[in-house]
C-alpha cells in the first residue's frame, strides 16, 4: 500500500547541522527510524517497513556518510514516487563557523575532509547537497538553534499523525545579524516607528504589552497585517495543493527586538486563529 503522505520522511543535511538530533526527536514522537541509509535500500525498507504496516511512520537519514552510494538518493526517491509515495525530505543546514565549531567540539573529522582542511569537506559537502536541499520540503538552519528550540521545530512539524494543515514557523530576526537562510518568505517591519527611540520602551520587547501595543496600534501596521494574513492564506491553500505543508515566515526589523517581535506573535496568533499549527522563534531576542 503506498503512502499517502505524512508517514514517511528522509531526513538529511549537513554533518554538524542536527541530523541525529532530530532522529532522536522522531523516535521519541514514535517514529521508526533508520540512521545512515545507503539510498539503494531505501526502497526496500519502505517496502517492509510501510507498506507491510510493520510501522506506522518511518523516517529514514541518509546523508554523505554512505560515500559513493550517496549519489543514488535522487533515483531513490523518484522511484519511490513512481511507487505512489510521497516522502517529505527534512534538510538540516548550518552556516560554516557553526559546523566547525560543533565538529572541533565532538572532535570527529569531516566526513569529507579527507586529508584536506575542515572547511574544505564542508564545501565539498554543500556542493553534494546542492539538489537535495533546493528540492527539500522543509529546510531548518540551525545556526542559531539550541537542541530545543530544534526539538520543538520537529514536534510542531511531525507531532501529530493527521498532519493535512500547513505547518508554520513564525521567525522574528534583526536585518543587522542577516536573513534567516530557511526562510520561505520575508517582511520587513522597518516602515513602522521604531520603539527604540521611546526611552521608556527601549528596555523591554516586543513582547511586552507597552510595545505590543505602540507596534501594532499604528495605522500602517494594522493594514500590513490585514494585507500580509490575507496573502499568507493564499499561500496556505497553493502550497498544500502542491503537496507542501511546511513553510517559515520571517519577520525582520533592525535588531530582532521591538517591532519584528510583536508584529511575529500577532501572525502566529492569527494564523493559528485560522487552523494552521504555527511555531514563533524569536531568533536574535537577547542579542542587543
Amino acid at each position: 500500500m503506498a503512502d499517502q503522505g505524512g508517514n514517511l520522511i528522509i531526513v538529511s543535511g549537513m554533518s554538524g547541522a542536527g541530523r541525529s538530533s532530530v532522529a532522536d526527536v522522531l523516535e521519541d514522537l514514535g517514529w521508526f527510524v533508520v540512521d545512515n541509509l545507503p539510498p539503494m535500500f531505501l526502497t526496500t525498507i519502505v517496502e517492509q517497513v510501510v507498506d507491510t504496516g510493520a510501522a506506522p511512520r518511518l523516517a529514514v537519514v541518509v546523508d554523505v556518510r554512505t560515500g559513493m552510494f550517496f549519489d543514488e538518493l535522487p533515483q531513490a526517491v523518484h522511484d519511490l514516487r513512481l511507487q505512489g509515495h510521497r516522502p517529505v525530505t527534512v534538510f538540516l543546514e548550518a552556516s560554516d563557523d557553526v559546523i566547525v565549531r560543533r565538529q572541533e567540539s565532538v572532535r570527529r573529522p569531516h566526513p569529507l575532509q579527507g586529508e584536506g582542511r575542515l572547511l574544505t569537506g564542508i564545501q565539498r559537502e554543500r556542493e553534494l547537497l546542492g539538489d537535495i536541499r533546493a528540492g527539500a520540503d522543509l529546510v531548518i538552519d540551525t545556526s542559531n538553534m539550541n537542541i530545543h528550540q530544534l526539538a520543538a521545530k520537529i514536534v510542531n512539524a511531525f507531532g501529530d499523525e493527521e498532519n493535512a494543515e500547513l505547518r508554520a514557523t513564525v521567525v522574528s530576526f534583526g536585518f543587522k545579524y542577516g536573513i534567516p537562510v530557511d526562510a520561505d518568505v520575508v517582511a520587513d517591519m522597518r516602515f513602522i516607528p521604531n520603539p527604540y527611540w521611546q526611552p521608556d520602551l527601549r528596555p523591554m520587547t516586543g513582547q511586552d504589552h507597552p510595545v505590543s501595543d505602540f507596534v501594532l496600534g499604528h495605522p500602517l501596521a494594522q493594514q500590513f497585517l490585514q494585507n500580509y494574513v490575507d496573502v499568507l492564506d493564499t499561500l496556505r491553500t497553493g502550497y498544500l495543493n502542491e503537496g507542501k505543508r511546511f513553510v517559515t515566515v520571517a519577520i525582520g526589523c533592525t535588531g530582532g527586538k521591538h517591532r519584528s517581535v510583536a508584529m511575529a506573535e500577532e501572525i502566529a496568533r492569527r494564523l493559528r486563529e485560522k487552523g494552521s499549527p504555527t511555531l514563533v522563534v524569536h531568533r536574535d531576542l537577547g542579542r542587543e
